[in-house]
């Protein structure tokens, strides 16, 4: 290396280390003036010699760098939700259930404050900042690493190269001091206020210009390294270990041995919490031993081994003006409170949820009602409770309507469901424009260029009515509407056209079958393998699938003896959309465990538990999640709990190790690795 690349690399350590020990030890070891004066002197000489340039220089940060649109990209490794708990009985449930899938007598945790931000997934290769990419909806998110590469808490460069390839999440938050200083600086220019820190950190996170970003004080605090090898056994050490790499890991996270000493930490926090430099709304709990976490895995939408704690949410009280009746795209109706405006939680609430009719009626909500509301999980505001005491003689109170507020149709509510319906499916606007609205969105077909705005638009000048309409767009049709440029509607054919291949598992999901979310969808998919399947198959076959069930069964037969529903399929098969499994996604490999549930538990040495229970599917089998009378085997590993083994002893139950498994499907392992 000549002199000149060693001094500006001398140079990018030097400040490395200076922003690690302002930003994330907060010890400096040198002044603001000297920091400038060493980060003039690498901008001088980079900018005289191009030729060394680095993504990932200190003088990177200070942003400059224009994103116009924010490339969406999949998440190797999902970003689940927290299940959430208000009770210590909550608590005390989550640890009976974890306890008896683990077949142990005790289990330890960390404790960390919930932060109130935005979650960000960042990854590294070779030790360096690749991308970073926002949580989106678990499955996918945006990339904002320019934006992200501002913020000097977060390293660019970590300081080993034995562990240099992984993931690590954390939360970007707005520390409080920085955000009432942001919202003075707008008060002396006469502009908006920011409403909450929240809100602004994950605003930052989505401005085009990077510049713009570097000067607002974002912070990132991380909770999580990913990856199959980490370094130690348990997520205390790990975060640990993060720490020592550069990575800012607050010090309020500690190991309690057992739900007790959770308490305590709940407890300490729940009024030393406001003296804390930024907001935070809980304490999250995860089982602190990696093997553990790996044993206990995830459900649909959350991890079996991490719950949120969330303290008593701000109660504020308000008039009840008037209520709305919202029509779904499956024709029910959601009463929704128009509210005297009040703030609540850093934003001004003016309407709230009232769910269904039976809340109405349990709260005997009258007209002008001085009402008490709170944000459900701190996010969704909602009526809790009333004032009658403030209530006058003259008060009239709420009766639920009887006529669709749309279409004027008679309402129905089935026996036993909370929710009244418009039957009006197929003329009722609202639910024409909701399923065609659910249809293009990101989770489904995701239509690039459309929103729901487009579809109302779209609706409205009488050119679509329903989803199959979509596909017979053209542009020349689109150019005439309001707002409505040249490259739009480019971008909407585009979008149209490239959602042709999305995957039958999401199509399934978008046709909108009443109850058929995200995860029956994939099941569905993945057992019947065609729409055709599917819309042919009887009651008994549909409730002999996994996690089917008897209002999911009498949902998919009434939607399959509609003629409007199967004409309107046939249409979209004609126009390319995939309903059915592609040959690469058809990856049974053997019928070897027809039939058969197998439990898989401990860790293993020459697969992940992932890839075990991955094998079982691809040969016919069910995973089971406990040992049970219908268990056929268990696959046992090291630390697996001893009460699961004398269970499975105690009803004769085979257990195999691992080499023993893959014995068993030699076959197929070949096939798979």
């Amino acid at each position: 290396m000549n002199y000149i690349a060693a001094q500006i690399e001398a140079l990018r350590n030097e400040l490395h280390q200076h922003n690690y020990n302002y930003y994330v030890l907060d010890k400096p070891v040198i002044s603001d003036f000297e920091f400038d004066k060493l980060l003039k002197k690498l901008q001088d000489l980079e900018s005289q010699y191009p030729e060394y340039f680095d993504e990932n220089s200190p003088t990177q940060r200070v942003g400059g760098q224009i994103t116009k649109n924010f490339i969406t990209e999949n998440h190797q490794n999902r970003m689940y939700s927290l299940d959430n708990s208000y009770s210590k009985e909550g608590l005390i449930e989550w640890e009976k259930r974890n306890i008896k899938l683990l077949g142990t007598t005790s289990i330890s945790y960390t404790c960390e404050l919930k932060y109130d931000g935005a979650s960000i997934n960042l990854i590294y290769v070779n030790g360096k900042l690749s991308k970073a990419i926002t949580r989106g909806d678990g499955y996918q998110g945006d990339n904002v690493t320019a934006n992200i590469k501002t913020i000097k808490s977060i390293p660019l460069l970590i300081k080993t190269t034995n562990f240099s390839d992984f993931e690590i999440r954390g939360e970007i938050i707005l520390p409080i001091e920085g955000f009432n200083k942001m919202n003075q600086e707008r008060i002396e220019a006469g502009e908006d206020l920011y409403m909450n820190p929240r809100n602004t950190a994950s605003g930052s996170l989505k401005l085009q210009d990077s510049a713009e970003v570097a000067k607002r004080p974002l912070d990132c605090l991380l909770y999580q390294i990913i990856g199959d090898k980490l370094p130690y056994k348990t997520h205390f050490e790990n975060l640990e270990f993060a720490n020592s790499l550069g990575f800012k890991i607050p010090d309020s996270m500690k190991v309690a041995k057992n739900l007790d000493e959770v308490f305590e930490f709940i407890d300490y926090w729940e009024s030393k919490r406001h003296d804390l430099p930024y907001e935070t709304d809980g304490v999250v709990i995860k089982v602190n031993a990696i093997d553990f976490q790996k044993e206990l895995g995830y459900t649909a939408k959350s991890p079996r081994w991490a719950i949120a704690y969330k303290y008593q949410t701000e109660q504020v009280s308000t008039k009840l003006l008037s209520i709305d009746y919202q029509v779904g795209r499956t024709g029910a109706i959601t009463p929704v409170a128009n509210l005297e405006p009040v703030q609540l939680g850093g934003t001004i609430v003016k309407r709230a949820s009232l769910h269904n009719a039976d809340q109405i009626e349990k709260l005997a909500l009258c007209l002008n009602d001085e009402v008490f509301i709170e944000k459900g999980g701190e996010i969704i505001p909602k009526i809790v409770g009333v004032n009658i005491d403030a209530r006058t003689e003259s008060s009239k109170k709420i009766a639920f309507i009887s006529h669709c507020p749309e279409c004027n149709t008679k309402l129905v509510r089935s026996e036993g469901d909370a929710k009244h319906y418009c039957p009006n499916e197929n003329s009722c606007p609202p639910q024409i424009t909701g399923r065609i609205i659910h249809f293009i969105s990101r989770k489904a077909m995701n239509i690039d260029g459309i929103g729901a705005e487009t579809v109302e638009l779209l609706f409205k000048n009488r050119l679509i009515y329903d989803i199959a309409d979509l596909y017979s767009l053209t542009e020349s049709q689109l150019l005439p509407l309001e707002r409505m440029a040249e490259k739009s509607a480019q971008n909407i054919i585009s979008g149209i056209a490239t959602s042709k291949e999305i995957p039958f598992e999401k199509v399934l999901f978008a046709i909108g079958i009443r109850f058929v979310g995200e995860t029956v969808a994939k099941k569905l998919a993945k057992h019947f393998k065609t729409i055709d399947n599917i819309l042919k198959a009887s009651y008994d076959e549909l409730v002999s699938v996994d996690e089917i069930g008897d209002k999911i069964a009498q949902s998919i037969i009434d939607f399959s003896s509609n003629l409007n529903n199967i004409q309107l399929i046939e249409r979209l098969k004609q126009v390319g959309v995939q309903f059915k499994l592609k040959e690469s996604e058809v990856q049974i490999t053997s019928e070897i465990l027809k039939n058969k549930i197998v439990v898989v538990s401990g860790v293993f040495e020459t697969l992940s538990r992932e890839e075990l229970k991955r094998l079982i599917e691809l040969n016919s089998g069910k995973v089971g999640s406990s040992i049970s009378s219908k268990t056929s085997f268990l696959v046992a590993g090291d630390t697996m709990g001893p009460s699961k083994r004398i269970k499975a002893e105690e009803l004769k139950i085979p257990i195999l190790t691992e080499h023993e498994f893959i014995q068993m499907l030699a076959t197929s392992i070949r096939r798979l690795r």
